[in-house]
């Protein structure tokens, strides 16, 4: 049950579930400003460097290679990124609570 002595000791309670819900919003907001970082940097690469954004890669422009090919794998990385981090969160959270060290979750 509870130990007052040790609030995060039960996984069940709001102490615990508290510093679990902010560790994973902390590791949202990382991943959610990585991909506006792309999302707003493209077109602001394309306002200031048009010379470079227009130059031919594999038949594209690199505007349009970028956007079409590189943007997706790259949100997918961010969710591949997102999907271990909360995993691992979770895990190190539970193992804290039982006491124990599972270090090769996640990784």
């Amino acid at each position: 049950m509870s130990d007052p002595a040790h609030p995060y000791r039960d996984i069940h309670s709001e102490a615990f579930l508290h510093r679990l819900m902010r560790r994973q919003l902390v590791l949202s907001i990382l991943c959610a400003s990585a991909f506006l970082v792309a999302l707003v940097g493209l077109p602001l690469l394309n306002y200031l460097t048009p010379e470079l954004m227009s130059r031919r890669v594999a038949g594209f422009t690199l505007s349009w290679l970028v956007l079409g090919v590189l943007f997706f794998p790259f949100v997918w990385a961010i969710a591949w990124v997102f999907i271990r981090r909360s995993i691992r969160l979770e895990t190190q959270e539970v193992d804290e609570v039982r006491g124990t060290s599972s270090r090769t979750v996640g990784r």
